[in-house]
């Protein structure tokens, strides 16, 4: 990758971001800038375009209306007022705003896509964009609009509608600032723009792909996580760690199913209660469960490696239409089309919904005294006076319940548009929403299984837990008691879901016992 980073800034040169970089700005708030080399390509594209906008030539978005409208000839005075009146007709999403950091990640893949010279936007169009991005100024970006093909058009205008000094941006609150107010107070000089700019900063998939690299770093940590609190079910449970022998499941040799199962070995090694039954137990295997902890939990880690290589080649891609090449040539294309990345999308909703489910099973165990082999009652302190963490499963089976909805594809379905023009369209923005939220619940539902998990390594005193899960123990305590009497739940819940979301939990286990894969 070529995109570099300095302190905490990070240059785009017209090449390929990588994850942690784009979680920096979206995120983090890093700063951005253009590198001199891009400036230069944008310059000689930028002028490709300023000839053929000065021409009779037909060429679409340039000298023509958009969409079905694609053979109306534009005349050569009014061309800048089609990429004017292309941004304000287009700002037409609704609902509610979406996420800042989603905003921010939407704004950086553009300005990407942009220094790569292949839309024949000047530079000075980039480094509006990166003057919002830097400023911290998040334009207002309503849920609805996009059907990821022409790429992400609504949400996109939206923001290239605040860079021409209209439309409004988030303060303080969340309050709303109009656009125009909001550039004078950061010192940025609305754009104005020229032949095929409007276009250029509207026809691309970049909400699609920053929401879908924001996922896959989100579940990348969630599912190693998601190994920690399988493998303090195991013990909690009194299961075996003999399923999870490399040797045994190298047998099947699936990259994710022998990476989630040496971390299961790895967090159970030394384990005290395991060591407890290991001669003399009636038992020949474990419920699915836990014995398929590292299958599932490996099917999943294989989709989001899937999920990140479609990600990684998106991130190094030119994404309009039509596109600038090098030769002077304008030619349309479908490049702006999101199906790779809204089937991705839906991959990764069905992989989260397959790892929340198995988690739930693992909780339901811990809690039902016929299968949980010595344990209370819903882990109560006094069951029937107390009800422990029963009320605790109903709230992670909602969010089983409500992934398993999420996880019917978007990207299945299309709704054509612009008078049959466009007739095909991808759903990938919906795919992308939907797998936030699923990703979200993801984490609760660990959250849950985790705090039972370790109440019930607690349970099992004085055996000792494995080094592992034993560091997990001492971090979730460190936000919420052990056993005891019943008290009010959702401060621990959501004081657990914070260093689960945060990786606190995973950072204190490898510290530990050394980095899982």
């Amino acid at each position: 990758m070529s995109a570099k980073q300095t302190a905490d800034e990070i240059r785009l040169d017209g090449k390929g971001l990588r994850f942690g970089e784009v979680m920096d700005v979206a995120r983090f708030g890093a700063r951005v800038a253009l590198t001199g080399a891009a400036v230069a390509r944008m310059e000689e594209s930028a002028r490709i375009v300023e000839r053929l906008g000065n021409s009779d030539e037909p060429v679409y978005g340039v000298s023509t209306g958009f969409g079905s409208l694609a053979t109306t000839s534009i005349p050569a005075d009014r061309r800048e007022q089609l990429q004017l009146s292309l941004i304000r007709s287009h700002a037409a999403g609704m609902g509610e705003p979406v996420e800042a950091e989603v905003v921010r990640g939407l704004m950086l893949m553009r300005a990407r896509s942009l220094a790569m010279a292949r839309s024949g936007a000047r530079p000075v169009v980039a480094e509006t964009l990166l003057a919002l991005l830097n400023s911290g100024l998040s334009p207002v970006v309503p849920e609805y609009g996009s059907l990821g093909a022409s790429g992400d058009l609504a949400p996109l205008a939206h923001c290239a509608l605040v860079l021409i000094g209209e439309g409004e941006v988030l303060g303080p609150g969340g309050s709303r600032i109009p656009s125009g107010e909001a550039l004078r107070s950061a010192g940025i000089e609305p754009l104005k723009l020229r032949s095929k700019e409007g276009l250029a900063l509207i026809n691309g998939t970049d909400g699609i792909l920053g929401m879908l690299v924001l996922a896959i770093c989100d579940l990348e940590r969630t599912l190693r996580t998601a190994d920690i609190a399988a493998a303090a079910s195991v013990e909690a449970l009194l299961g075996t760690d003999r399923a999870f022998a490399a040797d045994l499941v190298g047998l099947r040799p699936q990259p994710g199913q022998m990476e989630s199962a040496e971390n299961m070995m790895k967090l159970l090694a030394g384990s005290e209660i395991v060591a407890s039954h290991r001669q003399g137990d009636p038992r020949v295997q474990d419920a699915y469960s836990l014995r398929c902890a590292p299958q599932v939990l490996g099917a999943a880690r294989d989709s989001v490696t899937h999920a990140r290589r479609v990600a990684e080649v998106e991130m190094d891609s030119a994404i309009d239409n039509p596109m600038v090449l090098p030769d002077g040539r304008v030619e349309s294309c479908g490049n702006f089309h999101g199906a790779p990345l809204g089937v991705a999308c839906d991959l990764l909703c069905i992989a989260s919904a397959q790892a929340g489910a198995i988690s739930e099973r693992r909780t339901d165990r811990l809690l039902d005294a016929n299968r949980s082999h010595g344990l209370p009652p819903f882990l109560a302190d006094d069951p029937g006076v107390d009800s422990g963490m029963m009320i605790a499963q109903y709230t992670q089976a909602a969010m089983v319940a409500d992934n398993r909805q999420l996880a019917v594809p978007a990207s299945s379905d299309t709704v054509p548009t612009s008078a049959m023009q466009e007739d095909h369209v991808s759903m990938a923005w919906n795919a992308a929403r939907k797998l936030r939220r699923s990703v979200a619940n993801l984490e609760r539902i660990v959250t849950v299984e985790l705090l039972c998990a370790t109440r019930g390594l607690d349970l099992r005193a004085p055996l000792a837990p494995a080094p592992g899960t034993a560091a997990a123990l001492r971090a979730v305590r460190e936000c919420a008691p052990g056993p005891g009497p019943d008290r009010w739940q959702s401060p621990e819940l959501a004081a657990v879901e914070r260093i689960v979301r945060e990786g606190e939990v995973l950072a204190a286990v490898e510290e530990e016992i050394g980095e899982l894969s």
